[in-house]
């Protein structure tokens, strides 16, 4: 990552209840997702990058444009800072058409291309015809998308996005995050996104930062966080991985497409993906058994082979989570302390992974 394209974000900003205390260093485009409880400060930390508050302490550079560096007295107010943000709520004039509102993002921007830059936007998100519809006529997650084409008009090298789905019921989320992934397939530029949602988490991170009380508890890429066991970022039910993995076969006759990944492949639902296709998986640790040898005579049809890495504490002393490294890639299983000892499972060990339930998630 050169200087010439990171995002940097050191920062200190007091708050009633805690002290906003960060140091990051992103990667230049992608999905950061910066996740934590209520009131960690990811949204304080979001309005200090766009400038709408001005921390006791701060240094934050895109690339070799720098937005802000007390040492040296910068600081860049909100307009000055080529970067878009998208609120919980979409903000749109009702008394304007969406044409007419996306038209009032181009007036923001001087720079050559943004009608074509606009025209782009429209196209990805899908919102062409839409252009005459005023905005009480829209759907919630119509807005959304349109506020986001309005962002995206003035050409940001930074997209902010707060929580963007919060307000959406169930549908239309699900109708606005495949948008955002086609977002992050497209768009070389850095994007950060608040969300509560594990779903929208694993969906959507490429990069993930989590807070808790105004300090950074973890940041790396999605694949290692998620797979994090002695501080699991979703506990509970929720709690598993993120694999990144590529369609490479496919069993007509059973219905199933096969997914490799570096250390291994799984079989899971086809759903007319092509070969070739690059896909996310979501393997729950409620899913995954462990055995010490690879067991044929079993329903259970993916079997991954590994090492146990780390072993940790569950959220009930019955139950641990085993972090199982396969390649690069890495596995969690919830099993019972009596199956560890039963087992003689430890650090070190050798193990098959055997996994239940597969999810695609994007």
């Amino acid at each position: 990552m050169s200087a010439a394209d990171r995002l940097s974000i050191r920062l200190k900003l007091a708050r009633k209840d805690f002290a906003l205390d960060v140091d990051l260093v992103l990667p230049p485009h992608g999905i950061t997702v910066l996740f934590g409880p209520s009131g960690s400060g990811k949204t304080s930390l979001l309005r200090c990058v766009a400038g709408l508050e001005r921390p006791a302490q701060g240094l934050i550079r895109l690339g070799h444009e720098v937005w802000q560096d007390d040492s040296k007295g910068i600081f860049r107010p909100p307009w000055k800072r080529n970067l878009g943000y998208v609120f919980q709520e979409s903000s749109l004039f009702d008394h304007l058409d969406v044409q007419q509102n996306l038209a009032y993002g181009l007036q923001r921007s001087a720079t050559p291309g943004s009608a074509d830059a606009l025209a782009r936007a429209i196209a990805l998100l899908g919102i062409g015809h839409l252009m005459h519809r005023k905005n009480a006529h829209l759907s919630g997650g119509e807005r959304q998308r349109v506020a986001i084409a309005r962002a995206l008009a003035t050409q940001p090298r930074l997209l902010l996005l707060d929580e963007p789905l919060a307000a959406l019921d169930l549908a239309r989320r699900h109708e606005v995050l495949p948008w955002l992934e086609a977002l992050r397939g497209e768009l070389r530029l850095p994007m950060l996104y608040i969300t509560h949602s594990s779903e929208e988490l694993m969906r959507l991170a490429d990069h993930v930062v989590v807070l808790d009380t105004g300090l950074v508890k973890a940041c790396g890429s999605a694949q290692e966080v998620l797979s994090s066991v002695p501080s699991p970022v979703i506990v509970g039910d929720e709690a598993g991985v993120l694999l990144l993995g590529t369609v490479v076969g496919r069993d007509a006759c059973w219905h199933l497409a096969k997914v490799a990944f570096d250390g291994g492949a799984m079989w899971v639902r086809d759903s007319a993906m092509p070969l070739g296709q690059a896909v996310r998986l979501r393997v729950l640790a409620r899913d995954v058994s462990l055995t010490l040898q690879e067991t044929q005579d079993s329903s259970i049809q993916n079997r991954i082979h590994g090492c146990i890495e780390s072993i940790a504490e569950d959220s009930h002393p019955s139950q641990a989570l085993v972090r199982i490294r396969c390649g690069t890639s890495a596995l969690v299983a919830r099993v019972t302390k009596r199956a560890l000892s039963a087992l003689n499972l430890t650090q070190g060990a050798a193990v098959w992974a055997q996994i239940k339930s597969v999810a695609v998630i994007g």
